[in-house]
């Protein structure tokens, strides 16, 4: 295996996962090394609700995705959300509606269909992924959840060429399936500019990515239970000392699957959920520095 090690190394990545690891040097644009994401906000009552609880909480966070697909949303609900992001200094995060599981295909419903996640099947798919970009986000929203490389790779044409706006932003979804530095690279050079990998990773495994990439890696603090409902909470601290800078996904055991429509009151435990990782990294973690509110750039 040594040549092979050595080839990686000399490609600019780390030859295996890192059990000799060093604290991450990297950090967003404001030094900090985390910020908090809350998922599964599929609509403006619920968005509202879990601002309110955060503030109540005296919490920050610093994006809120939304993952039921724009598609499904009305441009009233739409705007609110982006309104209320404002408000509320978070990154709106929506995610393209056109996916597998959606469409008129029985494949991805099947135990082999399940191995291709939530990508698209056929052009027209991806004409109409593009167009739910292009809804949103002249409706005020620049921040997008993409379930195909391939999508990624032509929305990012787009924002090259001028296209879509030079602001808008890629980030893209653990059910694409990715969890290697390999993969992780490849992405970031398609024009990803967050990545989610698979939610299970050793802290190993993770800072070999973090090796590997520039971009901040989402990682899953807890699952809905239809992603297994394990939670790692008390392995945030590692996750930032060495995967900064780190998007810590908070709040998913509150629901049961990836497209849980949340109500107010479980908006408002997955804030909850928020205070108790902040316990841990406060008590275990405590020189780790998070972004203060409105760090979304």
């Amino acid at each position: 295996m040594k040549s092979t090690k050595e080839f990686l190394s000399k490609s600019g990545l780390p030859d295996g996962d890192l059990t000799n690891m060093q604290p991450s040097e990297k950090c967003f644009s404001d030094s900090a090394q985390y910020r908090f994401e809350v998922p599964g906000i599929q609509g403006p009552a619920t968005m509202e609700a879990l601002l309110d609880e955060i503030i109540t909480l005296n919490l920050t966070i610093h994006r809120v995705t939304q993952t039921k697909g724009i598609m499904l949303l009305t441009d009233n609900e739409i705007s609110a959300m982006v309104n209320l992001a404002k408000h509320g200094q978070v990154d709106l995060v929506l995610s393209i509606g056109p996916r597998a599981t959606y469409d008129t295909s029985a494949s991805v419903h099947t135990a082999e269909g399940q191995r291709m996640g939530l990508r698209l099947r056929g052009q027209e798919q991806i004409i109409r992924a593009i167009e739910d970009v292009k809804r949103a986000n002249v409706l005020g929203c620049n921040s997008f959840l993409l379930y195909d490389e391939g999508l990624l790779w032509i929305l990012n044409q787009m924002r090259e060429q001028r296209e879509l706006p030079a602001n808008v932003k890629f980030k893209i979804s653990a059910h694409t399936g990715h969890g290697n530095p390999c993969s992780a690279k490849l992405l970031e050079i398609l024009g990803a500019d967050s990545i989610n990998p698979v939610r299970d990773l050793q802290i190993p495994m993770l800072a070999s990515i973090r090796q590997a990439i520039n971009v901040p890696i989402d990682l899953h603090t807890e699952n809905p239970t239809s992603s297994g409902g394990f939670i790692r909470h008390y392995e945030v601290p590692d996750m930032i000392k060495y995967t900064a800078p780190v998007f810590l996904k908070t709040g998913g055991s509150v629901a049961k699957t990836h497209g849980w429509n949340t109500t107010a009151t479980e908006a408002k435990q997955r804030a909850k959920q928020v205070s108790l990782v902040k316990r841990v990294i406060d008590q275990y973690y405590p020189e780790a520095k998070g972004s203060k509110k409105g760090s979304i750039k």
